[in-house]
């Protein structure tokens, strides 16, 4: 079954420990790291993460959109990580990132921005446990799906299908109710969606229907 990652970058800051329980039938939490510098926009740090790891028994899938990844991967794994996604082109050795993260323990990931082509992950794709295909740019929420993207997730299904690889595909981006269907048939495993739960009145309902949809 596909899994929903209710992303906290949309939560209410000044009561993200309510706000997690809201969505606490959700298997994960997705925590966006924005730097100021890879992207436009500034979030938080692991300490939020290690902050709020005590009350969640979710896996805390960890998106880094942040120079240099590799300068930070040990304090994300001490915060309580379970899986890290860089970018590609944040980092001038991307393999070795992956190495390092999985030493660390956790499991690994690689983002790709809407302009980015698959054959970057060519010789990455078997190392990783998810590639992460942004369906907006990266720095935002509340953005609106991409439509050129339904090609990009179709052909990284293919090429991993082809291969016998086990590598999920996770989408971030203007994911919402409407769009889920067709885009589970395409062949996503996890989709990130912020605002459409907790900007709803009733974010456990709506992960229950998006659940419904998963099935």
């Amino acid at each position: 079954m596909a899994e929903l990652l209710p992303s906290i970058l949309a939560a209410d800051f000044a009561n993200l420990h309510n706000e997690i329980m809201k969505v606490e039938e959700a298997g994960y939490l997705h925590f966006d790291i924005m730097d100021g510098r890879y992207v436009p926009n500034i979030s938080f740090g692991p300490d939020i993460i290690k902050a709020l790891r005590p009350y969640s028994r979710q896996v805390f899938d960890t998106h880094l959109m942040i120079v240099e990844p590799e300068r930070y991967i040990d304090r994300f794994v001490e915060a309580g990580c379970d899986v890290l996604t860089f970018h590609y082109e944040a980092t001038r050795h991307p393999h070795r990132v992956v190495q390092q993260i999985k030493e660390a323990g956790c499991k690994v990931g690689i983002a790709l921005n809407p302009s980015t082509p698959l054959d970057n992950l060519d010789y990455l794709l078997e190392d990783l446990h998810q590639v992460l295909i942004m369906t907006v740019n990266p720095g935002f929420g509340g953005q609106e799906f991409i439509p050129a993207m339904k090609e990009k997730i179709s052909k990284l299904r293919k090429t991993i299908d082809e291969r016998k690889l086990k590598t999920l595909i996770q989408i971030d981006g203007g994911v919402n109710l409407n769009n889920l269907s067709e885009l589970k048939d395409l062949g996503v495993d996890l989709f990130v969606i912020g605002s459409a739960i907790f900007g709803a009145e009733d974010p456990a309902g709506v992960i229950k229907k998006a659940n419904s949809i998963l099935k």
